[in-house]
């Protein structure tokens, strides 16, 4: 049975849900108590939902797991994707600090409910964030990355970090690209597979020019075109920039 529910949340409609293996995830919990605003208000969540199968009976098991004292979650949408292969997906998601800043969270179904599984440090400052890109097997080894961009007005530094059960090991970085402006509501760019395996799609730190990055022994970028607005980023998604 999958828990397909539609999510009832009080966060505006930018902030969107995601869906898969059966499972629904949310957030919820409307807050202004953190008034950064980096994605075009200053409403942030301060739970996650997660609705899930339950294998003992025909009901949907439901949890919540709170941001935490002095946290919310800055953020367009938790974003579920199974990173250790066990065929049960966790949340992958924005935690932010009021005080230190923004750090990725990764969140993990248990037979309690949600816990915190793993997390980067924090940015080091308030008003600082970070722009997830997606999670895959990047360099081929089995084991899945996740890659944000750091601070993507500022710093503008493409960070990866490999999974493993409760812990995110940084394994390259480099700088010069971003995926979000100011105000913007959502994130652009992503992962793609054109089949010659995972490629992140990011800009150029002024936007000029759209990017496909791979991770081997190093990170390398390419660039595929000039960068026209979403429309070029989805054209890329699309493999239809070369």
């Amino acid at each position: 049975m999958a828990c397909t529910v539609a999510p009832t949340t009080d966060m505006p409609d930018t902030i969107r849900g995601s869906e898969t293996f059966g499972v629904t995830v949310w957030y919820e919990g409307a807050t202004t108590a953190y008034g950064h605003g980096i994605l075009g208000d200053q409403i942030e969540a301060e739970r996650i939902r997660l609705l899930t199968p339950r294998v003992d009976s025909a009901a949907c098991g439901s949890y919540v797991i709170a941001a935490g004292t002095g946290h919310v979650f800055e953020d367009v949408a938790p974003r579920l994707v199974d990173l250790d292969g066990d065929g049960r997906a966790e949340i992958i998601a924005v935690r932010t600090s009021v005080t230190r800043g923004a750090q990725l969270a990764i969140y993990r179904e248990t037979d309690d409910g949600l816990v915190l599984d793993a997390a980067t440090d924090y940015i080091g400052r308030s008003n600082r964030w970070l722009s997830p890109i997606g999670a895959a097997d990047l360099d081929g080894d089995g084991a899945i990355e996740i890659a944000f961009v750091d601070r993507p007005h500022l710093a503008k530094v493409l960070r990866i970090f490999r999974y493993a059960p409760g812990a995110l090991t940084l394994v390259a970085e480099a700088g010069g690209v971003t995926n979000h402006r100011i105000g913007e509501r959502d994130i652009a760019g992503g992962i793609r597979d054109c089949g010659a395996g995972p490629e992140m799609i990011v800009a150029t730190a002024d936007w000029s020019r759209v990017l496909a990055v791979t991770l081997g022994n190093e990170l390398v970028a390419r660039d595929i075109g000039a960068h026209q607005g979403r429309e070029s980023f989805d054209a890329a998604l699309d493999c239809q920039m070369p």
